[in-house]
């Protein structure tokens, strides 16, 4: 089943030709680079947006990826957008907006006939506000019109023995922050120290949400055990603290996407 996916994929991109992709460094744009590189005929570009709330980690993992793979490969810095800088419950609307706003203009500029991102076939089930934007802009989500869902992403990737087949999903920063609260570089700066610090004392994939001067820890499954029985958990917290936070805590229910949206239930929470 999935290698029908997979011609379809290649089929979808020839039709295309000329694009420009949406590149942030995840497992599926980074799936995307590598498929697209081995068609012939094709005039590509990956493209990463470097912003005050993208993880400098994502950045730099896209870079080195392009970097292997030879791919055409650019960077566009950006300033941090008035219009999202108090965090508004449209935030991920608008940011996509503003985003991939640039990456048309950079595509047109430079006679790219289209931009492409890595939307998969999962992705358009969930409550996605950015999906919207994504639309609006008309961009292309190949590996959602091909079907290929996440598993199947993941699954080829570990096949083709690509290093990032297993890589957690990384989000940006403004995920980690409640609506309506004003943002601020050092603010970023302390959740992308604090998740750096988690991420190699071998806890990857960890958020740590911010509320006020608490950071409340969620982790992936089988994590809460092992960071309650850590021989270094207290060196860990007393780390934290050095980066300005006054209390830490482990959310018991570890991570899933949607936690800081105030009309989600417990029920309309995806948990990983």
């Amino acid at each position: 089943m999935t290698e029908s996916k997979l011609v379809r994929l290649d089929s979808i991109l020839k039709e295309l030709g000329s694009f420009v992709i949406a590149f942030s460094g995840g497992v599926d744009s980074s799936f995307l680079v590598h498929r697209a590189r081995f068609l012939d005929s094709l005039r590509i570009k990956a493209l990463t947006i470097r912003t005050p709330y993208m993880p400098a980690r994502e950045i730099s993992e896209a870079t080195a990826f392009a970097k292997k793979t030879g791919i055409d490969f650019d960077i566009i810095n950006l300033e941090f957008n008035e219009t999202i800088r108090h965090n508004p419950s449209r935030r991920c609307y608008l940011c996509k907006k503003i985003l991939f706003t640039e990456i048309v203009n950079y595509a047109g500029k430079n006679n790219f006939q289209y931009v492409v991102d890595g939307t998969n076939a999962d992705d358009i089930g969930d409550s996605r506000p950015g999906l919207k934007a994504l639309r609006e802009l008309d961009i292309k989500s190949p590996l959602a019109e091909s079907g290929l869902t996440k598993p199947d992403i993941r699954g080829y990737a570990q096949r083709a023995g690509l290093p990032f087949f297993d890589k957690p999903a990384m989000a940006c920063l403004l995920t980690r922050v409640p609506y309506d609260t004003t943002i601020t570089v050092e603010m970023l700066e302390m959740i992308e120290k604090a998740e750096d610090l988690l991420f190699e004392k071998g806890y990857p994939g960890t958020r740590v949400r911010v509320h006020g001067e608490v950071a409340r820890i969620e982790c992936m499954p089988g994590y809460i055990e092992r960071i309650i029985h850590d021989p270094g958990r207290d060196m860990m917290i007393n780390d934290l603290k050095k980066l300005g936070f006054r209390y830490v805590s482990l959310d018991l229910e570890g991570y899933r996407t949607g936690s800081m949206d105030p009309e989600k239930t417990g029920n309309d929470i995806k948990r990983t």
